[in-house]
């Protein structure tokens, strides 16, 4: 089992392995995907606050605030991100990565904000392809 405490993989045997299961994952359900998850989980939250508002959005009948196997799919890669660098030895805590920190300086505020505002145009540009 000493290769799950791998620094890194070759980029090849974990493209083979991901095309692999993508395959399965087509077939078995759909294809996969993560950006609905977060659709219904900003509908799940906002269901705490304005319960019969989202009920009456049509956007909202047609993708249901539950949670689902695609929601399930995102936990798994952040819990399977977590697990690996914790047993590669590479879990640590840094809020501005390396190269960000040459290129732009150690600002936090600036790192979050690139970041949140990149996050929101891949949100916005997955969202209008469906998907």
């Amino acid at each position: 089992m000493d290769w799950l405490k791998r620094e890194s993989w070759s980029p090849y045997i974990g493209g083979a392995i991901i095309g692999i299961l993508s395959w399965i994952a087509f077939l078995m359900v759909a294809p996969l995907g993560a950006s609905t998850s977060y659709v219904r989980t900003s509908g799940m939250i906002e269901k705490i606050f304005a319960s019969e508002h989202v009920k009456s959005l049509p956007y909202y009948l047609k993708e249901v605030p539950m949670i689902d196997w695609q929601w399930m799919f995102v936990a798994g890669v952040l819990i399977g991100a977590f697990i690996s660098a914790w047993l590669s030895g590479t879990l640590y805590k840094k809020f501005v990565p390396v190269m960000w920190n040459e290129r732009f300086g150690g600002s936090r505020g600036k790192r979050w904000v690139f970041a949140f505002a990149g996050g929101v145009i891949l949100m916005f540009g997955a969202r209008m392809a469906d998907g």
